[in-house]
């Protein structure tokens, strides 16, 4: 019997990269899966966003470990539509005892006008910021339902630990993670009487879709050719061990730490896992 059995656990971001790991990770301890992402391009990104077979790939692999999963296509920008899937979720499964806002999206290149800038930094701030209270709004009555305290959390990131770059989408990146962290203290302390706990992972570059494409690649090798200048946002981020990226399993790591009965006593804290980076 695994240390989740029978939980129910949902995690926006979840078709790709970190929200799938987390959700494999937590299938193969025995939680059932609520599986929710947008599955469709942002126009004022970048690179490319997680697709409907990435979604269904992840269903598939819990459904393979004989767990139960519930997989909807949700833009955390909408909060009627995420309160529906949530509802649907936990009316299918039967509870929720964990909650895992993971889905985010950033934007690396400048943009081209202020219109496009202000588009830019709505968007950012609509997925990583007010996506994670759409998720969260829509779990709280079911972790206070249950009677049995829960945990919720956060994806946070190293840009809300040491700001780099003062581009219009890093800003927006930086803000939403930012307040993010006071996001999660907030709830916190609201959800304590609840045995509900609230923490924060901040990740370093983790591979996925997000750090592993074509913008990404040519954005890096004008950085390390020097033709990108010395303040080039890239060119400062590095990480104080001597490993370029990690992987979502690293994260997942601290994940399943924080949502386990080893942490019963831990909320309102922030865990880096940044190979040092903060330190530079």
């Amino acid at each position: 019997m695994g240390a989740h059995e029978d939980k129910v656990a949902v995690i926006s971001g979840a078709a790709r990269g970190q929200g799938r790991s987390h959700a494999l990770r937590l299938a193969e301890e025995g939680a059932n899966i609520i599986a929710l992402d947008l599955c469709r391009d942002i126009d004022s990104m970048d690179y490319p966003n997680a697709t409907s077979a990435d979604l269904a790939e992840t269903a598939a692999k819990i459904e393979g470990m004989g767990r139960w999963v519930v997989a909807r296509e949700v833009d955390v920008r909408d909060a009627a539509a995420v309160k529906v899937a949530v509802d649907e979720g936990v009316a299918e499964l039967g509870r929720l005892d964990i909650v895992i806002p993971q889905a985010g999206i950033a934007r690396y290149t400048e943009a081209g006008s202020y219109a496009e800038e202000a588009q830019v930094w709505a968007d950012i701030l609509g997925v990583d910021i007010t996506g994670y209270f759409h998720l969260i709004e829509a779990s709280i009555p079911h972790l206070v339902a249950g009677g049995h305290g829960g945990s919720i959390v956060m994806t946070g990131s190293t840009a809300a630990t040491r700001p780099i770059g003062a581009t219009g989408g890093r800003v927006a990146y930086m803000a939403a993670k930012h307040g993010a962290v006071g996001l999660m203290k907030t709830y916190a302390l609201a959800l304590a009487r609840h045995w509900i706990r609230v923490n924060m992972v901040h990740p370093t570059g983790v591979t996925s879709g997000m750090t592993l494409n074509a913008t990404v690649e040519r954005l890096a090798a004008e950085a390390a050719s020097g033709e990108a200048g010395p303040d080039s946002w890239l060119a400062q981020s590095r990480n104080l061990l001597d490993v370029p990226i990690v992987e979502p399993a690293d994260i997942t790591e601290a994940v399943m730490f924080l949502v386990s009965d080893r942490a019963r006593y831990v909320t309102g804290e922030e865990i880096k896992v940044d190979a040092g980076f903060s330190l530079l």
